[in-house]
């Protein structure tokens, strides 16, 4: 049999191993190969009068006759009392899940700032309840949806957390008057960044390709950070000039806002685990009047949507 055959048949000739090199692959003598092929089958091919065994099909093969399978771990979220979130950063998120805490001290909460797209892929893989995002469509009327149904096989239940402001955090005074994003390039200010997977980076990237800026001409585009937090604190020690981020921390840290528009900022929730103690929990803390009152002393927050079920419409949380 020619190596061009062999190509097409899917076999390659350094995985083709000899009768002695596939008795000690299956731990079995050599007259026991002659066996396995006439009696179960086993992969093997002749060439010049010797048979050769294609390894990556006695691999299938030994797969196919094996029993008693181990049970796959089960997904961290079906565990009880624990409740786990994923996904882009928020102060009023952190707020609530110390009061989630303490208003359930039975129940675990953990959360992951993995970025918007990081939250999704958490929640594709099983390792999450809940991924909280707020990926603006291309339409830019709508958020997450199309986001979810490239990385998720059935689109997940979506129940609002909040609106909330975007834009850009600057120094307290605004001393390199900052009027628009084609200001970083004409003033060739010094910029802080969010990381590749976070909704917020997505935002900065499509407003300097509007206002015709290369991002690789931008000072300090590729020093990222994780947490709205961290970028105001680099502008607020003189690091950078500007920096993309929420009103909450300009409020937080007495810097000024360049106000780029409203967001939501939503949670996504699978279906099958919808009703899980957790969720249902941290749900029923939306329509608490302890919540309603989280966001004293923030600006940029608006929670006339919150515990509101966007998808399925019609649907009541």
């Amino acid at each position: 049999m020619s190596d061009s055959i062999l190509k097409n048949k899917g076999l390659r000739m350094e995985k083709l191993l000899s009768t002695k090199e596939i008795a000690d692959f299956l731990g079995v003598n050599e007259k026991m190969i002659y066996t396995l092929i006439n009696e179960k089958s086993l992969p093997a091919t002749k060439i010049t009068g010797k048979w050769l065994f294609p390894k990556n099909l006695v691999e299938q093969w030994v797969e196919s006759r094996t029993i008693n399978y181990p049970k796959p771990l089960e997904s961290a979220v079906k565990i009880p009392h624990l409740l786990l979130i994923a996904g882009s950063n928020d102060i009023l998120l952190d707020r609530s899940l110390s009061l989630f805490r303490k208003k359930n001290p039975g129940c675990v909460a953990f959360y992951g700032n993995l970025g918007s797209l990081g939250g999704l892929k958490a929640l594709r893989d099983g390792l999450c309840h809940m991924a909280t995002s707020h990926l603006a469509q291309e339409d830019g009327k709508e958020y997450n949806f199309s986001f979810a149904a490239n990385e998720l096989e059935e689109l997940p239940a979506v129940v609002n957390f909040c609106r909330r402001e975007q834009g850009f955090l600057i120094p307290k005074g605004n001393p390199h008057g900052v009027c628009t994003v084609a200001d970083i390039g004409s003033q060739n200010l010094r910029v802080v960044n969010r990381p590749l997977a976070a909704s917020t980076r997505l935002l900065f990237d499509r407003e300097l390709h509007k206002a015709g800026l290369d991002c690789r001409q931008i000072k300090g585009y590729d020093r990222e950070f994780q947490s709205h937090l961290e970028v105001g604190m680099e502008v607020l020690s003189g690091r950078a000039d500007i920096g993309p981020g929420i009103h909450a921390v300009a409020s937080l840290l007495d810097l000024d806002f360049l106000p780029l528009g409203w967001e939501r900022f939503d949670l996504l929730i699978p279906k099958e685990g919808f009703f899980a103690e957790g969720v249902q929990m941290f749900l029923n803390l939306l329509h608490g009047t302890e919540f309603q009152t989280l966001d004293a002393g923030l600006g940029g927050y608006d929670l006339s949507l919150s515990g509101k079920m966007i998808y399925p419409q019609g649907s009541n949380t």
